[in-house]
């Protein structure tokens, strides 16, 4: 049986959740996806989630979402993470009686998919992580006898060294290793030689005339004029919409496709 997966790289604000709501309906008319998943770090300006956010994302048909070190970053969205029922994860490798939980395994029609959530190390300022590779290790051993279609990992990090790592270290042993985190689309969605789709970064939602996101005058100014700004999203213009699909054989747990979406819209 074919399971196919739409995950949206790292959706920025108001919006990159506008974004999602217009572009989504299309993208299930063409890929028809069993699975709808979202990394959300950024999804409440830019910081955190919020119970209203988070709500826009699930009600314009995103099934799951990932996160990433900036999920912690707006208390409000802290006793959320905190709610089984509420379907977000943070990274596995932070400390463990830390708010949240690192991985899930969620139903998809008569099927089971593990979702893991990894912070890299390098670049990355929390000092108190593991390491990514040894905790996917003991949550793949974990899980090693169940009865899963797919294991999916959003691999949230900063350097690109890191990233392809974590996919070497991990073929064959996984269905995907999604790279989030810097914004940026890569140009490298492939089937590594032991089965697991791969992308060092599946990219960002967000607005085409910023810096990963950000209002370019901003982040300019800083580098011009050393600024000291907060951070501000535009709201509407012209919005990237970065996403891939994965298929996989959920007998084998083996990827046999992915794809890289790269799309415009207006907002």
């Amino acid at each position: 049986m074919k399971l196919t997966v739409l995950f949206f790289g790292d959706v920025d604000g108001k919006i990159g959740r506008r974004a999602v709501s217009k572009i989504l309906p299309s993208l299930k008319e063409e890929y028809n996806p069993d699975l709808v998943m979202a990394n959300v770090e950024n999804l409440a300006h830019g910081k955190g989630i919020t119970q209203k956010t988070l709500q826009e994302l699930l009600d314009a048909g995103v099934d799951f979402c990932t996160s990433g070190n900036h999920i912690f970053k707006r208390a409000a969205g802290l006793s959320l993470l905190e709610k089984k029922e509420v379907p977000v994860i943070r990274p596995a490798n932070y400390p463990e009686k830390t708010i949240g939980r690192g991985y899930e395994v969620i139903e998809v029609g008569t099927k089971k998919i593990l979702v893991i959530n990894l912070l890299g190390k390098v670049f990355i300022e929390e000092k108190d992580i593991a390491s990514p590779f040894h905790t996917l290790d003991d949550i793949i051993k974990e899980h090693d006898k169940s009865d899963l279609a797919g294991i999916i990992v959003d691999m949230h990090a900063e350097t690109t060294s890191e990233k392809v790592a974590m996919g070497w270290h991990a073929d064959g042993r996984v269905s995907a290793i999604l790279g989030t985190h810097t914004h940026v689309p890569t140009a490298d969605a492939k089937i590594l030689p032991q089965g697991t789709a791969y992308i060092t970064d599946v990219g960002m939602v967000g607005a085409v005339e910023s810096v990963l996101g950000v209002k370019k005058e901003i982040i300019l100014n800083r580098y011009l004029h050393d600024g000291k700004e907060r951070f501000d999203f535009p709201e509407e213009g012209l919005t990237l919409v970065n996403a891939v699909v994965i298929e996989i054989d959920s007998d084998t747990r083996k990827a046999t496709g992915i794809e890289l979406i790269n799309k415009q819209i207006t907002i």
